[in-house]
Parts: structure tokens; C-alpha cells; sequence
């Protein structure tokens, strides 16, 4: 939108004759031919690299956890380096963007509702917390180490990403910013001179390290909704010997191809930000009335009701002004979410259901069961031989972790 706009018309500054000079008897159609080849060739390779790191998931919790330690390693050395050079061109007199007077000078008249957009846009980068609530089952001691990594996580995070905007400006104009494509790429062409090729591969492992983790976390998400009958119970099982949730993955991993239709990131970025926002609003909203209807069921975490009470009240100054600014994509982004309401009655609240069309689903699960062979997670209570110990201790990772699998579970 805002931002996209802005990105394009500086491109076309800054390149006034693109047009005429990417134009060439081999492409025919000029310029539009080789960006419709770069497309394509990018969003094949996004569907690649989802597809192998999808293998990957499904193939083992192990390998997805050391990926996504990696990957993670990776990227925060990368921000850490650009933190330093950042240091060193403030210590070399390089901060005049920083400087109050250039700071806050206005490049557009303000607007509430842009600034509500911004805030939607920049809370994408700083949704991973709610993310490690999706593999609870998968945590060594869930109810220590939850809280204890939100609460290390959130304070890192921000230091990393403020400190990390702080070094672009001192390298770069707003302007360049928002012309480009990859900021951490730019700022390494900068300043890093022959080994400015450590930013690209920074911003790689970056990327693959987010989609890595929303497919390990996401999956989950389907899991647990096929095990309370919102989604197909084939979506509930898991792999007979990896014991990982291959159908919710393979589900996740086609939801995920499906968003690449569209090359238009900050739209994808507001759907998701709207939607996921709007959710987070509801789940608090419950999670406080509950406190209020049922105040003594068993709550192992808890917190004081001031810290979701503000939050809400954010949260619904957030998405009006987002609404004001934005009325069409945060529409379209309600659209896709009430695209649910026919499928919840049709699939869960439809009790009654014809018998050909039970026959039909059980059928459909039997045929995926075997492709992926995979069977419903269950503990047996008690172990009269070897063999039932072993089976029961290869289907625990999904249930409760044990001590001796403490290796296969997701450490913060």
C-alpha cells in the first residue's frame, strides 16, 4: 500500500528510462517478459523451499529444531554484526538522521490511521512469542519454560530490531530505505565492500528460519484442532515411527503454496496482522471473562489482569484506525476469515450427517492414513511387555515429552 507506493516511485526516480531499456527483442513484451520470468522463478523457488523444509518437518522433530537453531544462530549474528558497524559509524560522526531535527521531520502529514497501519506492519516482525504457544505438548517443563522464554525472547527481540534500525539510518537516508528491497543487503553493498555477500546469505537464513518455524508451529495448531473435532481427524495422527504430524504438516505446507499466488508482501503482511490481531483480542477477551466466571479452575500460568485489560485497549485502537486507514484489505481480510463460519457448521456443528458422506470421509481418511502412514497418538497406561514400552515411549513426543526424549522436544 503506503509503503509499496512510496517503494515504486522512488524506483521509478531512479530509473526513469526502465521501461525503454529493459526492453529487448527477446522478451517481445519488453521489461514485463523478464519480470514475469523473475517472478515465476521466485516464487517456484519459495515453493521449493517450502517443500524441502516441510520434508524436513515431517521427517523428524530433531532435524526441524537444529534447522530452526541454525537458521535462528545465524540470523542473529548477522543483526549483530550490522548492530557493530552501526556502533562504529556513530563513533565516526555518522549519525545525522539520528540527530532530533532530522529525526522527526515529516516527509508526509501525519495520519492516525497510517500509524495504525505501521504498527500492524512493524508487530509482524514481533509475533514469534505467540508462536511457541502452539507446541506446548512438544516443551520440556511448558509451564517454567513458556513464560521464561516469552519473557527473554520479547526484551531481545526489540533490543535487536531497534538497535539494528538505528545502524541503517546511519548508513542510509529514509528515502533508501524505503526504496529498498533488502535493507540489510543495502547496507552491506555500504559498507561492507568485497564481503557484502555475507548480508544476502544473512537475510536467506533468515527467511528460511521463519518458514521453518511457522511450519513446526502452525502444524500444531491444525493438530490440536483436528484432535477437538474442528478439523479432519486425519489431521490429528501422526507418523508411526518419526512421530511427527505428517498430515497437519502436508496440510500446512499447501496452505502455505497457496499464498504465493500474490507477489504483493505488504498486503499478505496486513491480512495476517489484521486477522491474527483480531484473534489475540478475542482469545484475551475470553481468557478475561473466564477469571470473572470461573475464577478457580486450575490456571498454572497466570498473570495480573491489568497486563491483558491495557493490551485490549490497544488492541481496539489498533484495528479501528487500521479499518479507517485500510477499509478494503482489512475487509477483504474479515471476508477470508468468516470463509469459516460455513465450514464450521457444515463440518462441526452438522451432527447428522448423511451416511454416504460419513462413508465418504472414512474412506478418505483410510486412503490418507496409508499414504502417510500414520495412526492416532495414544499412551497405553501400563506396560505388560518390551514392546508396548517401546511403542508407547515412540508416540510420547506429541503427548508429553519423557525424560529419555527430552532430546526430541523443543527447548527455548
Amino acid at each position: 500500500m503506503e509503503k509499496a507506493a512510496r517503494h515504486r516511485n522512488n524506483t521509478e526516480k531512479n530509473h526513469p528510462g526502465g521501461s525503454e531499456s529493459d526492453a529487448s527483442p527477446e522478451t517481445g513484451s519488453g521489461g514485463g517478459g523478464v519480470a514475469l520470468k523473475k517472478e515465476i522463478g521466485l516464487v517456484s523457488a519459495c515453493g521449493i523451499i517450502v517443500v524441502l523444509l516441510t520434508w524436513v518437518n515431517c521427517s523428524s522433530v530433531r532435524w526441524a529444531t537444529r534447522v530452526q537453531d541454525v537458521f535462528t544462530a545465524g540470523k542473529l549474528l548477522a543483526l549483530g554484526l550490522i548492530i557493530i558497524m552501526g556502533a562504529v559509524q556513530i563513533c565516526k560522526g555518522q549519525y545525522f538522521w539520528l540527530e532530533p531535527k532530522n529525526a522527526f521531520e515529516n516527509f508526509q502529514e501525519p495520519d492516525i490511521g497510517l500509524i495504525a497501519l505501521a504498527f500492524l506492519q512493524g508487530s509482524f516482525a514481533y509475533g514469534g512469542w505467540n508462536f511457541l504457544n502452539y507446541v506446548t505438548e512438544e516443551l520440556v517443563n511448558p509451564y517454567k519454560n513458556l513464560p521464561r522464554a516469552i519473557f527473554i525472547s520479547i526484551p531481545l527481540v526489540t533490543f535487536v530490531y531497534v538497535f539494528a534500525n538505528v545502524a541503517y539510518v546511519t548508513a542510509m537516508s529514509p528515502q533508501e530505505l524505503l526504496a529498498s528491497n533488502a535493507v540489510a543487503v543495502t547496507f552491506g553493498e555500504k559498507l561492507l565492500g568485497v564481503t557484502a555477500w555475507i548480508m544476502p546469505i544473512s537475510v536467506a537464513l533468515s527467511t528460511f528460519g521463519g518458514v521453518n518455524g511457522s511450519l513446526f508451529t502452525s502444524s500444531r495448531l491444525f493438530f490440536a484442532g483436528a484432535r477437538e473435532g474442528h478439523l479432519p481427524s486425519v489431521l490429528a495422527m501422526i507418523h508411526v515411527k518419526r512421530c511427527t504430524p505428517v498430515p497437519a504438516l502436508l496440510f500446512t505446507c499447501i496452505s502455505t503454496l497457496l499464498m504465493l499466488v500474490t507477489s504483493d508482501m505488504y498486503t499478505l503482511i496486513n491480512y495476517v496482522g489484521f486477522i491474527n490481531y483480531l484473534f489475540y483480542g478475542v482469545t484475551i477477551a475470553g481468557q478475561i471473562v473466564l477469571r470473572w466466571k470461573k475464577p478457580d479452575i486450575p490456571r498454572p500460568i497466570k498473570v495480573n489482569l491489568l497486563f491483558p485489560i491495557i493490551y485490549l485497549l490497544f488492541w481496539a485502537l489498533l484495528l479501528v484506525f487500521s479499518l479507517w486507514s485500510e477499509p478494503v484489505v482489512c475487509g477483504i481480510g474479515l471476508a477470508i476469515m468468516l470463509t469459516g463460519v460455513p465450514v464450521y457448521f457444515l463440518g462441526v456443528y452438522w451432527q447428522h450427517k448423511p451416511r454416504c458422506f460419513n462413508k465418504f470421509i472414512e474412506l478418505l481418511t483410510l486412503v490418507s492414513q496409508k499414504m502417510c502412514v500414520v495412526v492416532y497418538p495414544k499412551v497405553e497406561e501400563g506396560s505388560g511387555t518390551e514392546e508396548t514400552d517401546e511403542a508407547t515411549e515412540q508416540q510420547q513426543p506429541i503427548c508429553q515429552p519423557t525424560a529419555s526424549k527430552d532430546r526430541d522436544a523443543v527447548e527455548p
